[in-house]
């Protein structure tokens, strides 16, 4: 079976009128279907780059990067933007709720992307959000939630359209220590599915529980 993301050689540029900073030098990435990564290194050292590399938020400098057997390196906009909504989920560290729209709302908005949202899999967001222990919480509104259960619900948003990748970018850092555990047990069941999961983190313990561990420094992975 192919791998589910294959880059080679990618770099990014950002380039102004008097300064270019490298920050991914010729990265190197395979990475399984159903594989739990995590990346570590320290601020600015190029994982969040890589993260919306991987994300197709930003296109690479150079370089091929095939996503599910799709060369994706040089798609258009809109290609980009269909091929993140339909293979790709993501959790931000500060959760990208809107604060207008109740929970399940949010959670139905990656079909509201789609064109389709009359075609919205009410039961599957229903099951969801019950194996999230969010069930009780489906009408309320993210100022309503605390903070472990704002992160879930951007985990349950970003699980509803069965993503082939899940993207993390330091998922742990505002959660204290319980809901942490919590979070990194429901990560350990998200694995067991065909779900990738890349997980971008300075959490040690976050990090420790991921099957492999690469090292980002000056934009290269080791």
């Amino acid at each position: 079976m192919s791998a589910l993301i294959a880059m080679s050689g990618i770099t990014k540029i950002y380039q102004t009128q008097f300064v270019e900073t490298h920050a991914l030098r010729g990265i190197h990435l395979t990475v399984q279907r159903g594989e739990y990564i995590a990346v570590a290194g320290v601020s600015g050292s190029g994982k969040s780059t890589l993260l919306y590399v991987l994300g197709l938020l930003t296109p690479p400098t150079s370089g091929e990067y095939v996503l599910n057997g799709v060369n994706v390196s040089r798609l258009l906009v809109d290609e980009r933007a269909r091929v993140r909504n339909q293979e790709i989920g993501f959790v931000f560290q500060n959760y990208n709720l809107l604060d207008e729209l109740t929970v399940v709302e949010n959670v139905r908005l990656p079909f509201k992307f789609r064109g389709n949202g009359k075609q919205v899999p009410h039961e599957q967001i229903d099951r969801i959000l019950t194996r999230l222990g969010l069930e009780h919480r489906r009408d309320h509104y993210p100022r309503q939630l605390s903070g472990g259960q704002q992160q879930r619900v951007a985990i349950a948003r970003a699980l509803a359209s069965n993503p082939s990748i899940l993207l993390l970018d330091e998922p742990t850092g505002s959660l204290d220590t319980q809901t942490r555990d919590e979070l990194l047990e429901l990560l350990d069941e998200i694995r067991s599915t065909s779900t990738a999961i890349i997980n971008v983190t300075h959490d040690e313990v976050c990090a420790a529980r991921a099957q492999r561990v690469l090292s980002m420094k000056d934009g290269q992975l080791t």
